[in-house]
């Protein structure tokens, strides 16, 4: 499920539980029907903590789920913050996948609790610019929480080349230390590191020419993993972009590397899922 997942009503928890369910049991029946075509991510109803540590288990006990999608930020609330420590300390006992989408920012106000969108420049769909300033806020968010540390069952997923963080994740490393009530300042090496190690980034969106560059600064071509964005993303442009990641992945990588990321990278997270 993409932006704006399944939690539709601020704290209507029990709507949001009641489309969750149905849309991971959809899922799971389209799988059922296709066996051996796909698997799925579950959607969680977040923010409900409750509710997501229940559809966490009923998910991959009952419906054979692989890994959850969540959102850069759910109602406000990006992945780090605290309130969400047991969802993802559970997702680390399950040993499972995350996988971060991006969606619209929403700014909280705590005054009377609304939500409000981020529309820095009217007229321009949050899908060209915003969803990836988005995905830069939840990764910083994670790392500079601790919570990819001290959740290590989990194997991280990020969209679209990791969005903006890869070439602003030295700038994030020398400020975190300044800011005060950081839970966890660290080095642009550690930041790194685990990047290379604990995440995977997929190629949804347009990484070619340009922005796949970016992000072999920070990981190597063994965290890379194919994405299409089909259905969002048109037809027509989907094969276009598709031609340009073919001919890209061959120029810059060769054909036997090409392979892993389109295929065998991803085999390997789903085997290493299996033990």
């Amino acid at each position: 499920m993409s932006s704006p997942g399944t939690n539709l009503t601020p704290e209507n928890d029990e709507e949001a539980r009641s489309v969750t369910r149905r849309a991971n049991i959809d899922m799971s029946k389209t799988c059922a029907d296709h066996s051996g075509k796909f698997l799925f991510f579950a959607s969680l109803p977040l923010p409900d903590v409750e509710g997501s540590l229940a559809e966490i288990d009923f998910a991959l006990d009952h419906l054979g789920a692989v890994g959850f999608q969540i959102l850069t930020n759910s109602h406000g609330i990006y992945p780090g913050d605290p309130r969400f420590d047991r969802v993802f300390d559970k997702l680390s006992e399950r040993k499972t996948i995350a996988f971060f989408h991006p969606t619209t920012c929403l700014i909280s106000h705590p005054g009377d609790g609304s939500l409000s969108k981020v529309n820095p420049i009217p007229g321009f769909s949050a899908p060209m610019m915003e969803f990836m300033f988005d995905s830069n806020r939840a990764l910083m968010n994670l790392l500079t929480s601790g919570t990819v540390d001290r959740c290590p069952g989990i194997t991280f997923l990020a969209c679209h080349c990791g969005g903006t963080f890869p070439p602003i994740l030295q700038r994030v490393a020398e400020f975190s230390p300044m800011i005060s009530g950081l839970g966890n300042a660290m080095s642009a090496e550690k930041m790194k590191s685990l990047l290379q190690t604990r995440f995977y980034f997929d190629l949804a969106g347009v990484p070619f020419p340009d922005q796949i560059h970016g992000l072999l600064r920070v990981v190597d071509s063994s965290r890379i993993l194919y994405g299409s964005d089909y259905p969002y993303t048109p037809v027509a442009l989907a094969e276009s972009l598709a031609k340009r990641m073919d001919e890209g992945l061959e120029m810059d990588f060769g054909s036997e590397t090409k392979r892993e990321i389109l295929l065998g990278n991803a085999e390997h997270i789903l085997q290493s899922m299996d033990n």
